[in-house]
């Protein structure tokens, strides 16, 4: 497939792999849906229009699991999938209860914000500094302003880029055409 996909979460890699598959096969199909089987023997159910749909705005490619995972795979070949993981990770944590916040948010800061963070994300100093005090009394709002900014990066850089992408465009004529 693309570089870097191994280091995805083999569910999502099978589900990438499984979505280019059913994909693939639009173009035979003469429904307007089709249902795979995957390993978990769950549902996994496809509308043929679905990747135009991904087209409208980024808001509805992230609502959509497969659109995510697609896109997701699109980051990690692009290297760049700390973006997706950490914006994932601010939208766990608002469901976080209130007795676990300090911990998870500690957890989220050491690994995307952090001078040292394994997969630190492009935010500016101004960003990171308010990030960084509102760490002192966590809410489940501590991360909005970095959760913003990021969002704001992916809808601007990658999200136009992964429209570009041979896999997007493939899709797309694929479910036009079929």
């Amino acid at each position: 497939m693309c570089r870097g996909l191994e280091s995805l979460p083999f569910t999502c890699l099978e589900r990438a792999k499984e979505l280019k598959a059913l994909f693939g096969s639009l173009i035979q199909k003469s429904d307007h849906s089709i249902t795979g089987q995957s390993k978990k023997d769950d549902k996994l159910r496809l509308n043929v229009n679905e990747p135009l749909k991904w087209k409208e705005s980024f808001e509805k490619l992230l609502s959509s699991q497969n659109g995510l995972c697609l896109f997701r795979a699109f980051l990690v070949s692009e290297f760049s999938e700390e973006n997706i993981a950490f914006y994932l990770a601010c939208e766990d944590y608002r469901a976080t209860k209130s007795s676990k916040l300090a911990a998870k948010a500690k957890k989220i800061y050491d690994q995307f914000i952090g001078s040292d963070a394994p997969q630190e994300v492009n935010l500016d100093h101004a960003t990171k500094a308010i990030t960084k005090e509102n760490m002192k009394h966590p809410s489940q709002s501590c991360f909005n302003l970095a959760q913003a900014k990021i969002y704001t990066l992916m809808e601007k850089d990658c999200y136009p880029r992964f429209l570009k992408s041979c896999t997007y465009l493939e899709l797309s004529r694929k479910a036009k055409t079929g």
